[in-house]
Order: structure tokens, then C-alpha cells, then sequence
């Protein structure tokens, strides 16, 4: 069995083990794991500061009883509605995405999958051959998203064997893996040589970009910057899409430190994700969006250069609408991406609510000063 796979192996995947690395109260989580399975690498775990209840590593990682809420909604972005078959969505018509695996190395608590991820294989791909036929179909897809779960916890044979189709595709100008490997597990690049090489060997193909995410500045340890720098030196890019969360970046010192020194190890700022209302999450880690605004402008303020260039997005289910900031007493949103295409580029603005967390929470109490133009 390969290194990584051994390592891997060795996950912390129970209460009981848990409590060796942080302190916990195993009684009032078991129906947490019960219903939300816990899992992470003991490389992650170790990044935790122990004597610290409210640290931010543990936030994201440890399960907690607010989890079992269920205010808000397992598809929050409306994923079964742009789901042509079984494991393939096509919600915006350049971007097809594929469902890979419900499996990732570390389950992170703020997920937006916890309807499937680590529980149940019912919405993934089962027939690669039939996604890369689809795209062959559709002239109009110009790239692929392979994600989960996270891909990268296959075999690299079969991430050779989905490689291998896809840049077969002529219409095709580039594939985006998603993957949080570079942060909770580096060691699979570091381990597996044979990865990298192959995703060289295919970049000559069909440009290959890594996306992954980096929520606080400690993620970026000795052993996650050797992992960026082997991916660069084969020519991969490497974007990153940030979550805003409660308690781990939510404010603009944090929020600038993270970008500045994903910049500075060679990975693009692309997104500040606003946190998806899904159950288990809209308390525990969703900020007011008049707060996410300041610490996204208070970070902003304190970037240069490329790490100031990433966007304040909300994955919706209408598309990618962009929290373009507040003037005077109105939020103003764009449609960054749309699943209907008339709808691109839109202008929407509601008077300020220091409550709403998403664009429903407008929509719900008030119409638009100002109708999508």
C-alpha cells in the first residue's frame, strides 16, 4: 500500500480518539458523529492549540452540538435542480461539474454537502465515461469541475484514467480540480510523487488548476508551503476560495494575513466565500453580511497587488452573486455567474438589514429598491 494511503488509514475518525488531541465532552457530540460523521488527519489535528476551546482550527474541524439544528437547508445552492444524471451538474452553461467521491480526508463542519459527504454515496458519478460523453455533447462547456468530496482522496490511477478523457475533449480549455489536501494533508504530494507528475503530464494538455481552501493563516504550516511549492514547480496554479466563518477569519486583520500569505507562497486569491445556510451552520459560523462586508473592506485595505483581488461571493441558487459592498442605507449585489443567462451581470439593491445572512433573508422581508438591470 502506497505511503499516503497507509497514512491516510490512520485517521482520527471517533470521539474516543479525538479526546487524546483536544478536550471534549464525548456524551453531548455522539449524535452529532451519529448523524454527521467525523473524520480528519492527524497532521490537522496537530495544528490545533489544545488549551484553547474557541481556537480556530478546531472550529472547522471538531464536531459541536449546534450542528444539530436544523434550521436551513441540506441544497442550499440548489445543486438536485442543475443535475443532468447521477454525479453531473450543469448550472451555468460554460461549467460542467462532476461529483468524483463523497470522501474527504477531513469533514469539514461548515461543509455544504452535509447531505452526502461521508455518508452516502447516492449522488456521485458512477460511470466516468458517461460525464466526458456528456461534455462531447455540449459544445458550450468550456471546463470541467471535478469535486466531491474531495477527488483527491482517489486512487491516482483513476485520477489518471479521468485526466486521460477529459483532455481528449477538444472543446475543453481547461479542468479544476477541487481539493483541501493542501491544507489538511500535504503529505499526499509530498508522499506520491507519481500525482504530480501525472497532473504535469496532463497540464500539457488541457491547462490543470488546483482549487482549494485556505480559511486561516496557520493553515499555511512548513509542510503546506512544500506542498504549493512542489505543485508550481509542475506548473500547476493553485486558486483558493476562502469561507468566511464565525470564529475563524471574521475580521480584517485575519481575513488580509490569510491572502497576503497565500500570495506570497504563489496561490491566487479567487473568492471569499459568504458561509451557505445549510443546517447545522447558519449560527455556528455565518456572519451578518453588513459585518462581512467591513471585514472584506477592512481586509482589502490592508492587501496589496494580487491578494486584494478576490471577490465576495454568495453561492445561490439563482448563481454566484458578488456582495458588491453598501452605499448609503442599500446592499448592493451583482450576478457574478447565473444560472439564467439573461440574469449575468445584474444589479440588485435592498436597504440594509444588519440581521440578513443571505440574499433569501432580503428577498423575505422586502422587494428590490432597484429591479436586476
Amino acid at each position: 500500500m502506497e505511503a499516503w494511503k497507509r497514512e491516510l488509514g490512520h485517521n482520527i475518525t471517533d470521539l474516543g480518539e479525538l479526546r487524546n488531541f483536544v478536550s471534549l465532552d464525548e456524551k453531548e457530540l455522539e449524535d452529532v458523529v451519529e448523524k454527521l460523521p467525523f473524520a480528519t488527519t492527524r497532521y490537522y489535528l496537530s495544528l490545533i492549540d489544545p488549551t484553547d476551546p474557541d481556537d480556530p482550527i478546531r472550529r472547522m474541524v471538531v464536531p459541536s452540538a449546534e450542528e444539530l439544528s436544523i434550521e436551513g437547508d441540506l441544497d442550499v445552492s440548489g445543486e438536485k435542480d442543475n443535475t443532468k444524471f447521477l454525479g453531473l451538474q450543469h448550472k451555468y452553461r460554460e461549467t460542467v461539474l462532476i461529483l468524483a467521491t463523497h470522501r474527504c480526508s477531513s469533514y469539514c463542519r461548515y461543509c455544504f454537502r452535509k447531505r452526502m459527504v461521508g455518508r452516502s454515496r447516492g449522488e456521485i458519478l458512477d460511470n466516468f465515461r458517461n460525464a466526458v460523453e456528456y461534455i462531447h455533447e455540449h459544445k458550450e462547456v468550456s471546463n470541467v469541475l471535478i469535486t466531491g468530496g474531495d477527488p483527491l482522496v482517489l486512487d491516482t490511477s483513476i485520477i489518471s484514467d479521468f485526466l486521460k478523457m477529459l483532455v481528449k475533449v477538444e472543446h475543453l480549455d481547461f479542468i479544476r480540480i477541487g481539493t483541501r489536501m493542501p491544507v489538511v494533508y500535504p503529505s499526499r504530494f509530498l508522499n506520491d510523487r507519481r500525482l504530480v507528475r501525472l497532473l504535469n503530464v496532463y497540464n500539457n494538455f488541457k491547462k490543470i488548476y488546483l482549487v482549494t481552501h485556505f480559511n486561516h493563516p496557520r493553515e499555511i504550516t512548513e509542510l503546506a508551503r512544500e506542498a504549493v511549492r512542489i505543485l508550481l514547480d509542475h506548473n500547476i496554479v493553485i486558486s483558493n476560495q476562502t469561507v468566511l466563518l464565525r470564529g475563524v477569519n471574521d475580521d480584517p486583520m485575519t481575513m488580509a494575513k490569510l491572502q497576503k500569505k497565500l500570495t506570497s507562497i504563489g496561490i491566487l486569491p479567487y473568492y471569499v466565500f459568504q458561509c451557505r445556510p445549510v443546517q447545522g451552520t447558519r449560527h455556528q459560523f455565518q456572519v451578518p453580511l453588513v459585518k462581512g462586508v467591513k471585514i472584506v473592506e477592512g481586509a482589502r485595505a490592508l492587501c496589496d497587488g494580487h491578494s486584494k483581488r478576490f471577490r465576495f461571493i454568495m453561492s445561490h441558487r439563482a448563481g454566484k452573486i458578488e456582495v458588491v459592498g453598501i452605499y448609503g442605507d442599500q446592499f448592493v449585489f451583482k450576478y457574478h455567474q447565473a444560472r439564467d443567462r439573461e440574469n449575468l451581470n445584474k444589479i440588485m439593491t435592498f436597504r440594509v438589514d444588519k440581521q440578513a445572512r443571505w440574499l433569501d433573508d432580503f428577498m423575505e422581508q422586502q422587494k428590490p429598491l432597484t429591479p436586476a438591470v
